[in-house]
């Protein structure tokens, strides 16, 4: 089925594959499509979502630990975040088994994705289900400029003027963004109890009204500064990136740890985009955001 899709070569290195709006590695398709058709949601279970090159290494570091506020066990010091809270549709390129089996619906799971809500399952989406979702957009332009250095460290590395047509042509994995974006901004408007839509932009500039927002949407408030302390320690990119496993260890097949820890930067994009390449991806979120009331 996946052969007869429309494809089109991503970033000179392989095929990617379009279905229902939006385009996939073909590996990854397939665990798109297994886990709407087979996933079972608990009430409790809480699934984080984003773009790629949005956040979601910090999303997860910070959600784990306003579950585990009371733990003492610092898991992020042992083991990559990506490890610890998976993404559903590329369990299969980590390199050994996660703690977290996305199936088992014997405990609460802590779980990630990159799917577009439209193709998240029924059980998840359903109006009787109490999952939560927590997704974190970015500003298009750094977005594209973290995509840029994440691929050229994982595939063949490319001019940014090449990557920069991939990006405005929507064809990467989970692509395009903007309707990536609108999808889950409409749905927390519609549902607020149900989904906590964060920008990176004030995660960074005020982390603690953020962190709050999010442990008080998760059910678990924070209860005093010195946990709100600790989790802004536990969760900092500079700690993070010097951590021993996160500097030599390697999750994925495809890519090293370290390759998940770049600079974290509000405003990089200036130090790659012309102002023509800049202006066009503006005027690509107005045209797809604008009339939502989202600004990126």
């Amino acid at each position: 089925m996946i052969e007869k899709l429309p494809k089109a070569r991503f970033w000179e290195a392989e095929d990617i594959f379009h279905w229902e709006g939006f385009w996939f590695w073909p590996d990854v398709l397939k665990m798109v499509m297994t886990f709407r058709d087979n996933f079972i949601a608990r009430n409790d279970d809480v699934l984080l979502a984003s773009p790629m090159k949005t956040g979601t290494t910090w999303l997860k570091s910070l959600a784990l630990s306003c579950r585990n506020d009371n733990d003492d066990n610092d898991v992020l010091a042992v083991e990559n975040p990506h490890f610890l809270v998976p993404t559903v549709e590329v369990v299969h390129l980590i390199k050994k088994p996660c703690k977290t089996d996305v199936y088992d619906a014997s405990a609460p799971r802590l779980l990630h994705t990159h799917i577009p809500y439209s193709l998240l399952p029924d059980s998840i989406k359903s109006s009787s289900s109490s999952t939560k979702i927590v997704y974190i957009a970015r500003n298009p332009k750094d977005t594209f400029i973290s995509m840029w250095h994440f691929y050229n460290s994982t595939f063949c590395p490319i001019p940014l003027e090449k990557a920069f047509d991939c990006f405005c042509s929507g064809v990467y994995n989970s692509g395009p963004l903007f309707d990536h974006v609108a999808e889950y901004w409409i749905e927390s408007w519609k549902r607020p109890e149900k989904i906590l839509f964060l920008k990176y932009e004030e995660l960074k500039s005020n982390p603690k009204v953020q962190i709050s927002k999010m442990a008080e949407f998760l059910g678990k408030p924070l209860g005093s500064e010195d946990e709100m302390e600790k989790i802004l320690w536990r969760c900092s990119l500079e700690r993070l990136r010097n951590l021993e496993v996160n500097k030599n260890g390697k999750s994925f097949l495809v890519a090293s740890n370290s390759s998940f820890f770049r600079k974290g930067e509000v405003g990089d994009w200036r130090n790659y985009l012309t102002p023509e390449m800049a202006e066009k991806i503006d005027q690509m979120s107005r045209h797809k955001l604008e009339a939502t009331g989202l600004f990126l």
